[in-house]
């Protein structure tokens, strides 16, 4: 019910703002594509228009989120993603455990 709230709190070392911001308001974006099944207000991604980004968000979805939802798209194995997983996650951008991110604290 809350994956992209955990996947934003996972990638949050790794990634720059405005990838952070994106995965973490991903879900909101693609409920445009069913919200109103559920009884909630598809245009609920309306709320961040003009964000700066906002934009990039819809693009991530109409060329990621979108197509996963088909079932005759072509995708790669889950091995193929894994040695770019093992990049993102080898050296985090932003943490506590940083020394520079502790001396600026400081």
């Amino acid at each position: 019910y809350n994956h992209p709230d955990i996947a934003a709190a996972i990638l949050k070392p790794f990634v720059s703002d405005a990838n952070h911001w994106i995965v973490e308001h991903h879900g909101i974006f693609q409920g445009y594509n069913f919200f109103h099944f559920l009884g909630l207000d598809r245009n609920m991604r309306d709320r961040f228009q003009g964000h700066e980004h906002s934009a990039a968000t819809q693009d991530f979805i109409d060329k990621y989120d979108c197509p996963a939802f088909d079932p005759n798209y072509d995708t790669a194995p889950l091995s193929f993603f894994e040695p770019m997983v093992m990049r993102l996650f080898e050296f985090p951008k932003n943490s506590i455990y940083k020394r520079e991110t502790v001396a600026e604290a400081a």
